[in-house]
């Protein structure tokens, strides 16, 4: 047994040095920022006119927790394999937790084990020796709680409760925590093995900022478990695309070069003048030369970087499963991702039923029929144009356009048309509705259908069109009626305002409890996608003459002949051989297959999008590696933090990632980004301008 090799004196000797500096050096060896909801921040303060006899306390301190003894058991074993530890001595670590003095000398405490997770009982008697035996007691009593301890000791048997058997599960401080009730330890040694300042207040009511993450990771086992759900994902990937469809994982540099493949980069200075690195978009160049570079398939789940306008699905950094496959089309890399994704869902939700195929929509029909390049197709609610029915004098009242499209949706709100009426106004009264009320191609027309009122209250539409509308979208009283207008032109872009009123309507009436929540999982693919759109403001592209950009990057090959035709004639009509894979209105990822031919890509960079001979040298490098006898190949990203705040149920990529970026990019807890002091400037040949 261990305690026969260390020696259980010189572990109490340990436990009595730590015991007797731990007052001493607890301001010393633990002084983090604290927070505490009615003082709010309190700064670190190390004293710098430390005196040198408390420096060697705290070294002296130090030094016994480098030799703490290791651990025996686990509570996880003790819960698993209660009767067979009964009068056995085991070493455990842990972090201490609450703690109850009883009469007759009696201390219960609660050893709480490495992830949090499960508690057991420690019980400790007083005896009369203080100067051996009553020490570990006397440490039981005095230690702050959730201080990293180890605890030697003997398993007794405990009366368990007759409800709950030998391990109960109970709502703790940190979540659901499991207590471990037919056993308990008896104390016989305590080695502290670090402090916990008194002054850190944490109760179920303390709320720590994003500037104590550790502390926010440590007390909330929602982000605990978010992040083992997240490791135990990533993990079950890898080895189901290497397992069941040959994937190798191959790493990829994060420092590339900057080239305009459609969205701002964060560049890396060097030491050598003028000269940068930029931290990559994504290994999509790079996954492209390993494919010409005989690699038949590539995955990796890496690590990229924009430089984008942040929102609750955006961070600066993020990660993404990344995949390229040889000698395949996008028909392939999509069976692949349905494959993984069911597999994923069964291996960690349980749920083994989605239904493959996943069914899949065009861009022109997710568009038409829901406003939106990644609908929710759970909230029903079917968008349909309807100009050519609607009078002419109601056309020229809802939008500036003289011939525009209009279309009608409805959303049931309740069976009692006055509750309806009241929810609209509620809703556009708040401040969701305003960019809606501001739309420049017209205000939303809303009816409220009510068969106690002429036509059931659509008498704006006219007696034929009032009855066309009613058969087909089969209303009834209470329901709620949208007009929109907006021009007639093709879709471009990821929305219309009539698809962005889709989603507000509908979370509106869901938090005021009208219409039930949406739940389940419904996979889409979205599939042809314009392979060029028009440039505007506030995506960079990259940076062509010819007035279009890259709706994804510059790398996607058009989805049929027919489309290779029209690229020198009309190329916003041209589709892409492109997919996204959304689910419940969020785009987990995309994908296309690639141009494999190099003059067909120099082509595209230089004929169609414009490029000049400068920039067109950003890809001398591809361009090289295709004309190599590239092989055809396609792939496909996914979006891994939004995966995983998906199967979770989370609002946000931030409730998944451990350290994540604020809405302005920085970390909080380690304060980054920093300024450039003058000497870095200096070092990277650069300066600051106004």
């Amino acid at each position: 047994m261990l305690l026969r090799r260390c020696g259980i004196g010189a572990l109490r000797k340990a436990s009595r040095c730590c015991y007797h500096r731990s007052l001493i050096t607890a301001a010393a060896l633990a002084r983090p920022a604290i927070w505490h909801e009615a003082r709010g921040p309190v700064q670190r303060n190390y004293s710098v006119e430390q005196s040198v006899k408390g420096r060697e306390d705290v070294l002296d301190a130090f030094k016994q927790s480098l030799s703490f003894p290791p651990a025996t058991s686990t509570l996880a074993q003790l819960a698993n394999d209660g009767p067979e530890w009964i009068d056995k001595q085991v070493t455990l670590h842990g972090y201490l937790g609450a703690r109850r003095i009883a009469n007759k000398g009696l201390t219960f405490a609660e050893l709480r084990d490495l992830s949090l997770e499960s508690v057991v009982q420690v019980v400790s008697t007083a005896t009369k020796d203080a100067d051996s035996i009553s020490l570990p007691h006397r440490l039981l009593q005095d230690l702050a709680q959730h201080t990293p301890i180890v605890v030697q000791g003997t398993v007794k048997s405990r009366q368990a409760p007759k409800a709950g058997g030998a391990t109960k599960d109970v709502d703790q401080l940190s979540g659901k925590s499991t207590i471990i009730t037919n056993l308990e330890i008896k104390l016989e040694n305590i080695v502290p093995l670090n402090t916990f300042p008194q002054n850190l207040i944490v109760t179920e009511d303390t709320a720590f900022g994003p500037e104590q993450r550790h502390l926010q990771i440590k007390h909330d086992k929602r982000i605990r478990d978010a992040l083992h759900f997240r490791s135990k994902a990533a993990r079950f990937i890898r080895d189901h695309l290497a397992d069941e469809h040959s994937f190798e994982e191959f790493e990829t540099p994060l420092l590339f070069k900057s080239t305009p493949e459609g969205a701002r980069e964060f560049l890396v200075p060097t030491r050598s003048a003028g000269l940068v690195y930029a931290l990559p978009q994504s290994p999509q160049q790079y996954k492209q030369i390993l494919i010409a570079s005989g690699i038949p398939r590539y995955m990796q789940i890496a690590r990229c970087f924009r430089d984008e306008d942040l929102r609750a699905d955006r961070q600066p950094e993020f990660t993404q499963v990344d995949l390229e496959m040889a000698f395949a089309t996008g028909e392939d890399v999509m069976r692949v991702v349905e494959n993984t994704v069911r597999a994923l869902w069964d291996k960690l939700l349980h749920i083994d039923d989605l239904p493959l195929p996943f069914p899949r929509l065009t861009y022109d029909e997710a568009m038409s029929r829901y406003g939106s390049d990644k609908p929710d197709i759970r909230l029903g609610s079917e968008i349909t144009r309807i100009d050519y029915m609607l009078p002419v004098d109601l056309i020229s009242k809802i939008g500036p356009h003289s011939n525009p499209m209009v279309d009608v949706m409805k959303l049931s709100i309740s069976e009692d048309p006055n509750a309806t009426r009241k929810f609209v106004s509620s809703f556009m009264d708040s401040p969701e509705a305003l960019p809606f009320i501001q739309n420049p191609d017209g205000q939303p027309g809303i009816f409220v259908v009510d068969s106690r009122k002429p036509l059931q209250g659509l008498q704006v539409f006219g007696f034929e069109a009032a009855e066309q509308v009613e058969e087909m979208l089969g209303l009834e009283d209470g329901d709620l009626v949208v007009l929109q207008a907006r021009k007639d032109a093709p879709f471009a872009g990821g929305f219309t305002p009539m698809g962005n009123l889709r989603l507000a309507l509908h979370k509106a009436a869901v938090k005021e409890g009208l219409i039930a929540a949406p739940n389940g999982f419904a996979f889409t693919w979205i599939t042809d996608f314009p392979l060029f759109s028009p440039v505007n403001d506030s995506d960079p592209g990259q940076g062509g003459s010819a007035g279009i950009s890259s709706t994804h990057h510059p790398f996607t090959a058009p989805k049929s002949s027919e489309d290779v035709d029209l690229l020198m004639t009309d190329p916003l009509k041209v589709k892409a051989d492109h997919y996204d894979l959304v689910l419940n209105g969020v785009e987990l990822g995309g994908g296309s297959r690639r141009i494999h031919n190099a003059e067909m890509q120099a082509l595209v960079l230089r004929d169609v999008l414009g490029m000049s001979e400068s920039r067109l040298k950003d890809f001398d490098h591809l361009i090289e590696v295709l004309r190599s006898g590239c092989p055809p190949h396609a792939g496909m990203a996914l979006g891994f933090d939004r995966l995983v705040a998906v199967m979770l149920g989370r609002d946000s990529v931030r409730d998944v990632i451990a350290f994540p970026k604020s809405g302005k990019g920085e970390d909080l807890l380690v304060k980054s980004p920093t300024r450039m002091t003058e000497e870095q400037l200096k070092t990277y040949h650069l300066r600051l301008q106004d």
